[in-house]
């Protein structure tokens, strides 16, 4: 990937043309990296690796391939609104009690028994990750593909109106809001096709191919994933259609009155006190104040973009050494920039004070931890 240095044009005094300063400090190269290494896992999860074009067709197939990919994909890269999230890549997990994630398991657990070509399987609420039976980098650059791209094409009104498809059908007493996300888009349709993306996902022998059916009720959505050499047919998805469908209205309805029960003790949505990121290696967990998802593919963030850039400086102090550290940034005007990183995991912090100093700083950030993290980061 080529991307230009921002410059300024200074005026010279003699008439002479301008001189050009290019800023090189303004682009992060891990920033950009990551975008790549992006690029490639999500190349090779529709197509596998670049390997496989061409022992089955040669150069023609792989420039083909790539051809026909990268010219969609590119499209949706909003490369100026790239930042250490890119870097992280991490999967942002929905807060369950015990009682509700049990529900789910078993929901998984059932669905696997009754239809045995299922392989594994993945639950989404609110394009939040609650279960997943993918291996992690394959689940990270699939959840990627979910929210960024396919959840955001879908997203109509949940609950429509009368004479809409969405609206319910009632099986026995069991209300039915589900649909194929990938694949027929009317089960009712005579001429529907039942053709579903194939993804691949790494396997004791190198890769296998899967067939992907995405399915939603409601704010839930549950990823199926079957063996590419099984042919899908009409049986089948109305198999599936029928089981999970009022299953996982239920599960989406549960989940939502839980969430409100949490929200409703936990207080009403004011603007986070504390803007931060944290992200945690070791299950790729990740969560921000800092960013707000305005749409499908612009995430828009809160703070200034030369705050966002002292994250990134600070993210590439920690990844060169291994110990754990902490860095505090005084930043222009009031702003305190703290970066912790303790046992894999990594936190960021943005505060906004009149005359603090760094013992203040460091206070705040301790009761930040002790609200949000249960006291994980105390080095001291």
């Amino acid at each position: 990937m080529v991307v230009r240095n921002p410059m300024i044009e200074k005026p010279n005094k003699d008439g002479k043309p301008p001189a050009i300063e290019y800023q090189e400090e303004e682009i992060l190269d891990t920033v950009y990296g990551a975008v790549v290494r992006q690029c490639y896992s999500m190349y090779k999860l529709f197509n596998g690796t670049f390997g496989r074009a061409m022992e089955a067709g040669g150069v023609e197939l792989l420039i083909q391939k790539l051809e026909k990919f990268f010219y969609r994909y590119l499209q949706t890269l909003h490369l100026q609104s790239c930042d250490l999230l890119d870097v992280f890549g991490g999967i942002s997990f929905f807060p369950l009690d015990k009682m509700t994630y049990l529900k789910i398991q078993s929901f998984v657990n059932r669905v696997e028994e009754s239809l045995s070509l299922i392989k594994y399987t993945a639950f989404l609420y609110n394009d939040q990750l609650i279960w997943s039976g993918l291996e992690q980098d394959d689940m990270r650059i699939l959840y990627k593909y979910l929210t960024t791209s396919l959840f955001p094409r879908h997203s109509e009104p949940e609950l429509a109106g009368r004479d809409s498809p969405l609206r319910p059908e009632v099986t026995g007493n069991l209300l039915h809001y589900g649909r194929f996300l990938t694949g027929p888009t009317n089960l009712k349709d005579p001429e529907a096709k039942f053709r579903f993306p194939k993804i691949f996902v790494s396997a004791e022998e190198g890769y296998e191919e899967l067939h992907l059916i995405v399915y939603k009720a409601m704010s839930a959505a549950a990823c199926f994933m079957i063996s590419a050499t099984v042919e899908l047919t009409r049986e089948f998805c109305e198999q599936l259609d029928s089981l999970v469908g009022p299953q996982l209205t239920l599960l989406a309805s549960d989940i939502c009155e839980q969430f409100t029960i949490n929200r409703r003790i936990s207080g009403p949505e004011k603007e986070p006190q504390f803007k931060f990121i944290y992200f945690n290696h070791m299950n790729l967990a990740e969560k921000s104040t800092i960013h707000m998802r305005k749409t499908a593919s612009v995430c828009l963030t809160s703070v200034h973009p030369d705050l966002m850039k002292i994250l990134g400086d600070i993210n590439c102090d920690f990844a060169r050494f291994d110990e754990d550290e902490e860095i505090i940034v005084k930043a222009m005007t009031d702003y305190w920039v703290v970066g912790k990183k303790s046992d894999q995991r990594e936190l960021y912090v943005i505060l906004n004070q009149k005359n603090a100093n760094l013992i203040l700083v460091n206070e705040e950030v301790k009761r930040l931890c002790a609200t949000q993290f249960n006291n994980i980061f105390f080095l001291d």
